[in-house]
């Protein structure tokens, strides 16, 4: 793993401490969600009860089941998979974005526990009809600014993350790029396989922790 994957999947951790969290009050804009979720995160992973021996798995279930409720886990598969999305069946797509969702949710949530008193701050919202981005700087105990854009979409009265860009650099582009490369020098069933193959290594660490 390079620096920069290094360095993507901790913030990443960190980006998904900041979306997740119950569901905000339904007038409040997306900063607003993002700064409730973000309180409520740190809180759970602060929780005493959470932080016992044992209790590891109790708090990731916690934390997916509201994920879940939070990030738009559909729009993100459907980017992400961009052009190739449209050559797929009805059963491929579901298939494909439930896949999708348990693995960026095993592969990104359980890294919140890396979590470790990082500061985000806000420096700016801008909302274009059912869109939005709200801008964000993390500041690491060390003082390193990391800037953090959110890209949102509104559903009724909810705003849903389906991107995340951390210093330039677009979560949807990058799962992009890893799978049109494999779709265009394979196939999209050995994309599948490969990702299934992955669910399982997920699984079998999980067993191991336990």
């Amino acid at each position: 793993m390079t620096s920069l994957q290094r360095g993507f999947a901790l913030v990443v951790a960190l980006v998904l401490a900041a979306v997740v969290g119950p569901a905000p009050a339904a007038a409040a804009g997306p900063t607003d969600q993002l700064r409730a979720q973000i309180d409520k995160v740190v809180k759970t992973l602060e929780d005493p009860a959470f932080n016992k021996e044992g209790q590891a798995k109790e708090r990731r279930v916690a934390v997916r089941k509201i994920a879940e409720e939070i990030f738009d886990f559909g729009e993100t598969a459907k980017r992400s998979l961009a052009r190739h999305w449209l050559a797929r069946t009805p059963a491929e797509r579901e298939e494909f974005v439930a896949l999708f969702a348990d693995l960026l949710e095993r592969s990104y949530i359980s890294k919140v526990e890396l979590f470790n008193g990082e500061r985000i701050t806000y420096t700016g919202e801008t909302i274009d009809g059912d869109q939005a981005v709200v801008k964000t700087k993390i500041i690491t105990k060390q003082g390193t600014e990391i800037p953090v854009d959110y890209r949102l979409l509104r559903r009724g009265e909810r705003w849903l993350v389906y991107d995340v860009i951390i210093e330039g650099v677009s979560l949807v582009a990058n799962y992009r790029t890893q799978f049109n490369k494999i779709i265009q020098t394979s196939s999209y069933q050995e994309l599948v396989k490969k990702m299934k193959t992955k669910q399982e290594e997920f699984l079998e660490q999980e067993k191991k922790r336990t």
